[in-house]
């Protein structure tokens, strides 16, 4: 059952959303559903990436409508995208806090910290293969996280099919940007 009124005002069926760590959702529904007993309203979310799943996010939990935002435009992706190369990449040694801190910006999805995040650890992986070591595997899968979660956005905003794609369209960007002033040029 779809509900209209108050409970739609933060979002409605049909928004695409961002839900935290699963990315870019549709909300198919907002509906009304007995869970142990109890009657709430839930969105209906469905992840872009994988029709088979679907998330019940309850309208009434502040924690879980926390980890729901609207995307960002092709303007703030663009800002974001010119100022990539400034952004630092900041490596802390030691491993409990470098895992609590990556921990937090994945939670948070704060997409500059993101980027320093994905900036960081890329510089720590090209110097470990430089002394012929790898990197270490809870890095590796925050890495892993933290592009997924910044570059599922940017695909889906700049509609580009794939991660090769978007890698190509960030680099061409970085590079036509003006030095100061005006347009960049369009792709």
């Amino acid at each position: 059952m779809t509900v209209t009124g108050r409970l739609t005002n933060m979002f409605k069926v049909r928004d695409v959303i961002i839900y935290g760590t699963q990315g870019v959702c549709r909300i198919a529904d907002i509906e009304e559903k007995t869970v142990s007993g109890a009657r709430k309203m839930y969105y209906v979310l469905k992840p872009i990436n994988d029709s088979g799943a679907t998330i019940f996010a309850p309208t009434d939990n502040a924690q879980v409508l926390k980890k729901m935002r609207r995307l960002l435009t092709k303007e703030e992706i663009h800002s974001l995208i010119d100022g990539m190369p400034e952004e630092a990449a900041a490596w802390i040694a030691n491993d409990n806090e470098r895992k609590e801190y990556y921990k937090n910006i994945l939670a948070g999805g704060d997409h500059l910290k993101l980027i320093q995040m994905i900036k960081s650890i890329y510089a720590h992986k090209k110097e470990r293969e430089a002394e012929g070591k790898r990197l270490h595997m809870a890095d590796e899968r925050f890495f892993k996280d933290a592009e997924q979660m910044l570059y599922n956005e940017f695909q889906y905003v700049l509609n580009l099919e794939r991660k090769e794609e978007l890698m190509s369209y960030i680099v061409a960007r970085i590079e036509n940007r003006p030095c100061s002033g005006g347009e960049n040029a369009k792709r």
